[in-house]
Formats: structure tokens, sequence, C-alpha cells
């Protein structure tokens, strides 16, 4: 699959390790930095999507998503898990959940990109816990590439995703992509009711906020990991 990430926020909070882990599948491993875990709300705008050889095709070709992550290791390779994904499109949620056993669920969503964005989203899907973001984010500085070893490298250079099915069969999808050309960023909360699994929050001021403003990138289907 092609597509382009854009308009991205990654919003970040410090999150209880022993909480998360009870929520992750046997063999996925949390992965931390700085002795803590990371919950990341990360909403933006996908677009230009199609697969290799054909073009887009409305509405999965452009949509906005909203997903609530943190970070794992799974046969070492380091990598995403997901805890939820809201999106514009109910085709695309469909795909997803079929095809790649992701936790996608239908939301009403609507953003602006002015000098910054603002950014809403309710959860609409049938028979889930409800869930809403409501925020305007904007860069607040120069385009950087992140440095091995720093949190910003750690949060955003991840180049797979993980997810696992019914029967606990673990998957792994690569992505290809150039470094991030992320921003530092701030940003306004005015509601989140995201993140309510059991022991997690996602409260406060969040500890860190990047921006960027597009990337291009290549998705593979799912491989078995463990």
């Amino acid at each position: 699959m092609h597509m382009s990430w854009e308009h991205l926020a990654f919003i970040h909070w410090r999150a209880d390790a022993d909480a998360i882990r009870r929520q992750l599948p046997k063999g996925m491993v949390l992965d931390c930095f700085d002795g803590s875990a990371w919950l990341g709300v990360v909403p933006f705008l996908m677009n230009r999507v199609h697969a290799r050889w054909l073009p887009g095709i409305p509405p999965t070709n452009r949509f906005l998503e909203l997903n609530v992550r943190t970070y794992v290791i799974c046969d070492g390779k380091p990598g995403v898990w997901f805890f939820s994904l809201d999106a514009a499109s109910r085709l695309a949620v469909w795909g997803a959940r079929t095809f790649f056993n992701l936790p996608y669920f239908n939301a009403e969503m609507a953003a602006s990109f002015e000098t910054r964005v603002e950014y809403r989203s309710r959860r609409t899907h049938r028979g889930s816990a409800g869930g809403e973001f409501e925020a305007a984010y904007e860069p607040t500085g120069k385009v950087f590439r992140s440095e091995t070893g720093t949190l910003e490298h750690w949060l955003t250079e991840r180049y797979c995703l993980y997810t696992a099915d019914e029967h606990g069969q673990i998957g792994r999808a690569d992505v290809q992509h150039e470094p991030w050309p992320l921003q530092p960023a701030r940003v306004e909360i005015v509601k989140n009711t995201l993140g309510q699994l059991p022991g997690l929050k996602l409260e406060g001021e969040p500890e860190s906020v990047l921006f960027a403003r597009r990337l291009d990138v290549l998705g593979w289907t799912l491989e078995d990991c463990v």
C-alpha cells in the first residue's frame, strides 16, 4: 500500500508499565524509554491511499485517522502496538479489522488545516466504548531529524506495527519511509476520553508533542511473528 500521513501530531504521556503489560498478548514485550512506558495519541490525515498498481478509490483514499498506541518488541524488532484506531471511513475500518486484525473503529471526525490544526473525533462504532478527542495543535519550530538515542527518535522511528488475532497469533506489518521531518509543537486539548483501558489514563499535560507536515509511506501485508 502507498499512503501519505499528513498534518500529524505525536502527543505522548508517560504511562504505568505494569498496567500496559497486562493489556498485551503473550509473546509481546513492552518497550520502555528512560525507565518508562509511553502512551501516544496520534491524530492525522490519511491521504493518497492506494494499493500498488491501482488508483485510489474514494472514500478509502483520503480520511481522518486517530490512534492510541504504545511501543513493543517482538522477535527483537521494535514496533507499535495500537489500543485503538478511529477512522472516518467505514470501508477502511472494515478492511483493517478484516485483513489486519487491527482495532479500528468508526468515528465522526472533522479537521481544519490552517495556521494550526483543529481536530475533533467522536467514536460511533456499534458495540464499542465511546471515545472523544478534541484538540488544536501547531508546530513551534523548524523541521529537524531526530538523533538516535533521543526520546523523539525512539517514539517516531518505528518501522512496523504488531497485531494479534482471536487465537493470540501475533502478526507484523512492516512500513518503509524516510526519517520523520519533525517539528517541536504545542497542543491545546479540549476533550480527551481516549485510552480508558483498565489502569491506563491519558490525563494532564502531555510530556512530548511533535508535529510532521507530511510523510510518504509504503506498507506491507501481515506476516506471522511468533
